[in-house]
């Protein structure tokens, strides 16, 4: 038997055998659900390490089938294949299941079937290939100081499966990444934003294109807003392309002046013109720009995408203004580690494209870029020649540091760039060393690598970490919470 278009949480489960691809959060977290609603369970993960079968342990004590160095089809006797973000649509357990006519569901997807059918939580959803993480704890700080019970979940790290499953909420703020849109069928959130789009992901989908028509897939079935990005066309394509629910309105997000239906900045003010009975003439109040933090001009256009999803769902403008007030960013996000000498030291370790990178480096002036790791097929010129003139050095290291070394030579041959070629523990201390070395009193070394960090590191996290130890090694050093930083 194979679920049909109305399958949910009060179905007959016991009666599917459901693959489960992929053992890691997402693939654990839907085997877990399965098997507590009676299905009979196979996980399958292509690796076989550690961590596989630490994980393939426990699912087996609680009845599940575990295949670990399963890299070929599904096995025969399945009715539907939940896949794990990680696997790309091009993988052959994907494949040979789309051949053979099985139905193939994302982790959204059966997140959004097996929620409450009594009280579903509300979705609001964020997509982007860069601020995700902020935008969706603005909006989960938004809802909070207005009162809903609310969490934040998906890419963000918490399960989204565990979430609708087991907490009672009135409203969730979703974090969607680009490999978890492929596989959505019946997903239909209140409100959903794309805060912008560039090169990422390319080796997962095998195209530009693809990555786009991914990331679109997140306003499909939208019901009451569909927010994009005024400064980036291609997010407004988007949205013109989908297929919401009729009644669904555009909302844009700007940093300048708003136009209708659009939140932007008028002065130091964030304002509403899209949610106010009389927006044709005025515009709502909402923050004041001091009230996003840490201040940037990218955190301003995070905060006006969360404000938006929140007021489609009704947020009153002041809670708004509180949620921000309140909102504490996630680690290694533009945060100030200390300063030395005069030198400031900023972590943004989780800027792991080129245009996360260019972002943070607009932030600051003048700078000396500590950038490298694995460039993931990126190129670096663009970003050289919109960044050169901020900066007043550059060190690289990692894997593909020659990448970025050869925009540099090419864009801006006058920037002083030194290339660390350690790759072992101590290389951290060594860039930081070296970066102090370049930087002058009113500098700030950034930590916006561009690239992302397994070549070296175990993960964005790690890299931040190290960054922030060698920097508190330097003679002089004042931490952010010891009084030695604006901060």
């Amino acid at each position: 038997m194979r679920p049909d278009a109305d399958w949910d949480r009060t179905s007959d489960w016991s009666s599917l055998h459901v693959a489960v691809a992929g053992i890691g959060i997402a693939g654990f977290a839907a085997a877990d659900a399965l098997m507590q609603l009676g299905a009979q369970v196979t996980i399958v993960d292509a690796s076989d390490g550690e961590r596989q079968r630490e994980r393939a342990g426990v699912l087996e004590t609680l009845g599940a089938r575990v295949l670990l160095g399963h890299a070929g089809a599904v096995p025969d006797d399945i009715d539907l294949l939940v896949v794990s973000p990680g696997l790309p649509p091009s993988s052959e357990v994907i494949v040979d299941a789309l051949g053979r006519g099985l139905p193939v569901w994302g982790e959204l997807e059966l997140a959004w079937r097996v929620r409450d059918p009594e009280s579903p939580a509300a979705w609001l959803c964020v997509t982007g290939t860069n601020g995700k993480t902020t935008a969706t704890l603005m909006l989960e700080s938004i809802l909070r100081a207005a009162g809903y019970r609310t969490a934040a979940a998906g890419n963000i790290g918490t399960s989204l499966i565990d979430v609708v499953m087991h907490e009672e909420l009135d409203v969730i703020a979703v974090e969607v990444g680009a490999p978890q849109l492929p596989f959505i069928h019946s997903v239909s959130p209140v409100a959903a934003a794309c805060l912008n789009i560039a090169d990422d992901h390319i080796d997962f989908f095998g195209s530009m294109e693809e990555y786009v028509a991914a990331k679109a897939r997140i306003y499909e079935r939208t019901q009451e807003a569909a927010i994009y990005n005024v400064q980036d066309d291609v997010t407004l394509r988007m949205v013109e392309e989908a297929d919401v629910v009729d009644g669904c309105r555009a909302i844009g997000f700007t940093l300048g002046v708003p136009g209708l239906s659009m939140l932007g900045v008028v002065d130091d003010l964030l304002v509403d013109r899209a949610f106010i009975p009389d927006r044709h003439a005025m515009a709502q109040e909402l923050a004041v720009a001091s009230d996003v933090h840490p201040f940037a001009p990218h955190n301003v256009a995070n905060a006006l995408a969360a404000a938006a999803l929140a007021r489609a769902f009704g947020v009153p403008p002041r809670a708004v203004r509180d949620g921000l007030r309140a909102f504490v960013p996630a680690e290694h996000r533009i945060a100030t580690v200390g300063v030395a000498a005069g030198v400031t030291f900023i972590d943004d370790s989780k800027a792991t494209n080129a245009h996360a990178a260019l972002t943070s480096l607009m932030a600051f002036e003048p700078i000396v870029w500590v950038a490298g790791g694995m460039a993931k097929g990126q190129e670096f010129d663009d970003l050289v020649v919109a960044a050169r003139d901020r900066l007043a050095g550059v060190v690289l290291l990692g894997v593909d540091r020659e990448v970025i070394a050869g925009a540099l030579a090419r864009h801006a041959p006058d920037v002083p760039v030194i290339v660390v070629e350690t790759v072992d523990t101590g290389a951290m201390v060594e860039v930081v060393r070296q970066a102090a070395a370049l930087a002058r009193p009113g500098d700030t070394v950034l930590l916006a690598p561009g690239c992302a960090s397994w070549d070296m590191f175990r993960d964005y996290s790690d890299r931040g970490r190290q960054f922030a130890a060698a920097a508190a090694g330097l003679p002089g050093f004042l931490g952010a919470t010891s009084g030695g930083s604006d901060e």
